[in-house]
């Protein structure tokens, strides 16, 4: 059972500013959105969170904080959803960004339908980690959080999106006290050469 954290109303009127402009849905790299026939309409807003290297922390230690970089809203044509749109925060406030598709779309509106049939409500997010090129659902426990919550929570759920990195089962809901870890050592910088072995 997902339950959404409204968007801010700035960040979907600057994609539903862009959907009705010519010019920047021709100039998107997205065929399938100038070769939509019909309306389109954002939809699925989700909160995209960043996890960075300098964020990390060892197996033991607290959760990891992360920063909100923008939102994402799935282009739906008819049934399904043939984009997204992606916006930031500017001095100004939230604008559009750009449009794009590629096999994350089709995996986050799967991973949403799949996320939608559990009886525990949940609050749907996106965790992006740059480094390793993964994106993650995130379903965080708290329905009624405002979408800006810093780290994930012990009883939130991490997601892997399609394509995940090898090792990684992508769709597979994962703990966050599982996963997070798992990432961790990933994102840990390597040992400098001679330093001495750990005891």
């Amino acid at each position: 059972m997902l339950r959404p954290s409204p968007a801010p109303a700035p960040a979907l009127r600057s994609v539903l500013t862009a959907l009705g402009s010519p010019t920047a849905v021709c100039e998107a790299r997205t065929p399938a959105l100038r070769a939509a026939q019909g309306p389109l309409s954002p939809e699925l807003p989700l909160p995209v969170h960043v996890l960075g290297v300098t964020g990390t922390t060892g197996p033991a230690g607290p959760p990891p904080p992360t920063r909100l970089a923008g939102w994402r809203f799935l282009i739906r044509s008819g049934d399904r959803a043939i984009a997204a749109a992606d916006t930031m925060l500017t001095p100004d406030g939230w604008s559009f960004s750009h449009f794009f598709e590629g096999p994350y779309v089709s995996s986050t509106e799967r991973a949403l339908i799949q996320a939608e049939a559990l009886l525990t409500p949940y609050q749907p997010r996106l965790l992006s980690v740059p480094e390793l090129y993964m994106l993650t659902l995130w379903l965080h426990a708290d329905p009624d959080a405002d979408g800006h919550t810093a780290a994930p929570g012990p009883a939130d759920l991490l997601v892997p999106l399609s394509p995940a990195p090898p090792g990684i089962a992508a769709n597979h809901p994962y703990r966050v006290a599982d996963l997070l870890p798992v990432l961790s050592l990933r994102l840990a910088p390597p040992p400098l050469l001679g330093s001495a072995a750990p005891a």
